[in-house]
């Protein structure tokens, strides 16, 4: 038995001794083995201040990050290393935040220079740029390889995630300039720790290492890669250790919501098509959002109002306002006091009471009080009639005391309960705009209708982005995508379960790429309604 547990244990020493050999070691830049020039990394990141010393580069605005070229000592091993990763599988990632490829895991790749350098990263630089730090980093392996390609982009976030200390990506790319894309972009951030703008953006470059420091100001993205026959090659990953002290996160205020407005049908009848107005299609209309929670409804506007609002759109001096923060939405709201006429009625027209009853007929929601009432409601108007039947019989004194009371009370108390109310904007979508889901939007989730009705979208193609994506809570499953189609009336009925956004528009949509002006932007009415 001795024996044969000795003859194991020499198996085990010779398969780490095989895998050993089988390791190309990776040889840190000179720079990195200068004491000198660790001590003064050293001191330099304690005071938080800027230093630079051959290869290396420190800076601490907007927030401590180092830049370190020829951070391999061989040209050899890394151009070994850039032929192993690019033989790698890739597997296209994308959702809200970004899209790009991304390799197999490499925590356990036995390639001969990807295990190098992973020894290299995790063992000896841990050490430096924990003596650097100041701080005792874990042994964790947290790395992974991405291609980003044409149009590829990763959104404005913070790295934040419970463990992380430093980040870092090691660039192996082709000669790259800033109007490749791909660049690495630093934000600002304001006194809610809300990102603001970018105000340094790094290029990436052949065997260059860049690192910063994860904490509540570090907002970064990855910018769309612009090039069309350049390949964004890098590693990244991050250093785990104690993670620094984060403030509570803002909680940006609620969107104001309004109930309709008074007035009558007469806007409606001039504006929308005369089929969506007949009764018998509104019930055919409701059985088929009833059953799908959503529906698209085709040219809901009579072509000559349509036709005008979508020119005003694009012709008139209509004020645009960059909407933010970028690690939640960016793209562009109208100041309503400046839009034309026509715009104006449009706007008029989707928050009159008229509209909220053409809604509740054609959902079923109650958003105006002469919907019909719900099968809930019509069993407490049951319940309500047996009690009334009880008060009669108990005598006619306590029936007129009711008759006096319940209306007022009842009306007050329906008042309290529900009254419809709405918000919304009018936005335009051009290349680099987009939503993003939020840790606040999904606080608030609730149930609501969605309405967008989007205009200056005839050329739009899917792949251009600016579609809406609806998504389960904490799932990657995608419930609903709504492409913009002119005169399309889109209307989605959530719950509190599910969020939504809007995918980034990318550099396709420009008039270079497009085949048509007309591509370079569509706007949209985007409302929300509470029952």
């Amino acid at each position: 038995m001795a024996s044969k547990r000795r003859r194991d244990g020499g198996g085990d020493a010779e398969r780490k001794r095989r895998q050993k050999r089988s390791e190309e070691r990776a040889d840190l830049g000179s720079v990195l083995e200068d004491e000198q020039v660790r001590g003064a990394v050293k001191e330099a990141w304690s005071r938080k201040s800027r230093c630079i010393v051959g290869d290396l580069e420190l800076d601490c605005h907007p927030f401590p990050h180092c830049v370190i070229k020829n951070f391999l000592g061989s040209e050899t091993f890394v151009e070994n290393l850039q032929r192993e990763l690019l033989a790698l599988n890739f597997h296209e990632k994308s959702n809200d935040l970004y899209r790009f490829k991304q390799s197999d895991d490499l925590k356990k790749r036995k390639e001969p220079h990807i295990a190098g350098l992973r020894s290299a990263l995790f063992g000896r630089f841990r050490s430096w740029l924990g003596e650097v730090l100041g701080v005792e980093l874990e042994p964790t392996v947290d790395i992974s390889c991405a291609r980003y390609e044409y149009t590829d982009v990763l959104l404005c976030h913070d790295d934040e995630l419970e463990g992380r200390r430093v980040a870092f990506i090691l660039y192996l790319v082709p000669p790259w300039q800033s109007s490749d894309g791909g660049t690495l972009d630093l934000y600002t951030t304001d006194g809610n720790f809300q990102p603001q703008s970018i105000v340094k953006s790094l290029v990436p470059s052949w065997n260059t290492l860049v690192l910063f420091e994860v904490s509540p100001v570090s907002f970064h993205q990855v910018s769309e890669v612009l090039s069309q026959d350049k390949c964004r090659l890098s590693l990244s990953g991050w250093f785990h250790g104690p993670s620094l002290e984060r403030p509570p996160r803002h909680i940006e205020p609620p969107i104001p919501r309004s109930p309709h407005l008074p007035r009558d049908e007469t806007l409606l009848l001039e504006w929308v098509n005369p089929i969506y107005v007949d009764i018998s299609y509104q019930e055919q209309i409701q059985e088929e959002f009833e059953e799908n929670s959503e529906i698209q409804l085709k040219d809901f506007f009579k072509e000559e109002k349509f036709r005008a609002v979508g020119e005003a759109l694009r012709l008139s001096q209509i004020q645009w306002t960059r909407r933010g923060p970028p690690n939640k939405r960016c793209y562009e709201a109208a100041s309503l006091d400046s839009v034309p006429q026509c715009v104006s009625e449009c706007w008029e027209l989707l928050r009159s009471e008229a509209f909220f009853l053409l809604l509740s007929n054609f959902t079923g929601l109650r958003l105006h009080f002469l919907c019909p009432a719900d099968d809930d409601d019509d069993e407490k108007k049951d319940e309500e009639g047996e009690k009334k039947g009880e008060q009669e019989e108990a005598g006619e004194a306590e029936a007129t005391s009711s008759s006096m009371e319940s209306p007022s009370a009842n009306g007050n108390r329906e008042k309290e309960l529900s009254t419809p109310v709405y918000c919304g904007e009018l936005r335009r979508w051009s290349h680099g705009a987009y939503t993003l889901l939020h840790d606040g939007e999904a606080a608030r989730a609730e149930y609501a209708l969605d309405l967008l009705l989007p205009f200056g979208c005839a050329d739009w193609q899917s792949e251009f982005g600016g579609f809406s994506c609806y998504v389960a809570n904490e799932e990657d499953e995608e419930l609903l995508t709504v492409y913009p189609e002119d005169n399309s009336l889109a209307l989605v009925y959530r719950d509190k379960e599910t969020l939504k956004f809007v995918k980034h528009v990318n550099n396709k949509s420009s008039c270079d790429s497009a085949e048509s002006s007309t591509c370079t932007a569509f706007y949209d009415f985007s409302f929300v309604y509470y029952e």
